[in-house]
């Protein structure tokens, strides 16, 4: 067996080292960050430079960052009524964005086959609606394609709408503006940057009211109720930190692993699609992937008994049988969708990984083809 492979990075990222070492640092104080004595404030200075942090690494202003316990309920606190008339929703939006937040309906803004949104579509559906709010995500969790949000956001902005961007697979991997998109709301999650699981953050516009998700309290500036979970927003810090520390670097490092695996997935299986990869704009270290006649849940138990850690698309919907919604609203062919595979890399990943990849992959298609030929011959 080849060298274990850990090859998920979209579901979650290791714990980067510098997270670790915050929140083990953090665990060791005492005080509640709404306090006013010496503990108190010791803790609510660990949270106001996570928050600095987490500013910097996105283009934001650190008064704008409301803390969370995740992605999924920073898009629930973004998804109201009290801001946006309507909600209009990219069809290869996240579940916890197709979910509605607190409006009763979501519509779908179509994509193209390559999986970037329809911006003629938006445009037809923003038209004359009072207040419409619109999520689409920075780049897919499935495909990594990247999304126009910057022009996305000029069509709504025109309409006299909000934009809201999940853009928990961006930060660390690509280059995040929150200004520069023109964004009024938008989605981070700690965990898929090298923080802690169960911390997250909404960038909310300078001067944009939200009506809070949990009430009960004055913590997050009356945004978010409940004391901040201090250890996990100062590993999220740090791992912001980190991440935008040597971006560019890691850009053109993921992106030549990420070739050099998609190169071997052709050649050993010629007839291999990958998709998205038309688009020239994706994350550099995602590749979804199918071959005709292959079944995804076959191959990620394949894939794991050869010590590789991939998965069939977004971790939210794994164990379904059902083919991903991201691929189907590219009008991918249910029998090719259904084998669909997910490989994300990350910063700790090397060509060793990539190498135990491609042999869990040699192995796994010369059994997909020799069970191919045998159903020839018997037809």
């Amino acid at each position: 067996m080849a060298a274990p492979a850990y090859l998920d990075w979209n579901a979650t990222a290791p714990l980067r080292p510098e997270a670790r070492a915050a929140m083990t640092a953090a665990l060791d104080a005492a005080g509640n960050p709404s306090s006013v004595h010496a503990a108190g404030r010791a803790a609510r200075l660990l949270v106001d430079e996570a928050r600095e942090k987490i500013a910097a690494l996105v283009g934001a202003s650190a008064k704008d960052v409301v803390f969370t316990s995740g992605g999924t309920e920073a898009n629930a606190l973004a998804l109201s009524p009290s801001i946006g008339g309507s909600l209009l929703a990219s069809a290869i939006e996240h579940p916890s964005v197709r979910a509605g937040g607190r409006f009763t309906s979501v519509e779908d803004v179509p994509v193209t086959a390559d999986g970037l949104v329809d911006l003629v579509a938006l445009a037809r559906l923003v038209a004359g609606r009072d207040r419409p709010l619109v999520s689409i995500m920075l780049a897919n969790n499935e495909t990594g394609v990247i999304q126009p949000v910057a022009k996305a956001a000029e069509i709504v902005h025109s309409a006299g709408g909000l934009l809201h961007v999940d853009a928990v697979q961006g930060p660390g991997r690509i280059a995040c503006d929150f200004k520069a998109l023109g964004a009024d709301l938008m989605t981070l999650s700690a965990h898929k940057l090298g923080g802690p699981q169960g911390a997250g953050a909404l960038i909310r516009r300078e001067g944009l009211a939200l009506e809070p998700l949990i009430k009960g309290g004055g913590q997050e500036r009356g945004a978010r109720a409940g004391t901040e979970n201090v250890a996990a927003i100062a590993g999220f810090g740090a791992a912001a930190e980190a991440a935008g520390r040597a971006l560019a670097v890691e850009v053109a490092r993921m992106t030549a692993l990420r070739d050099q695996l998609e190169a071997g997935i052709k050649a050993i299986a010629s007839d291999a699609v990958i998709f998205g990869a038309n688009t020239g704009a994706r994350l550099p270290q995602t590749t979804l992937f199918s071959v005709p006649g292959m079944k995804a849940e076959t191959a990620v138990i394949a894939f794991d008994l050869e010590g590789v850690a991939v998965s069939s698309g977004s971790a939210c919907s794994s164990g379904k049988v059902a083919p991903s919604h991201v691929l189907a609203a590219m009008a991918v062919e249910p029998g090719l969708a259904k084998g669909a595979i997910r490989v994300s890399l990350g910063y700790s990943t090397g060509p060793n990984e990539v190498e135990s990849f491609q042999k869990a992959w040699a192995k796994l298609a010369e059994s997909l083809y020799k069970a191919r030929k045998h159903k020839d011959i018997a037809a």
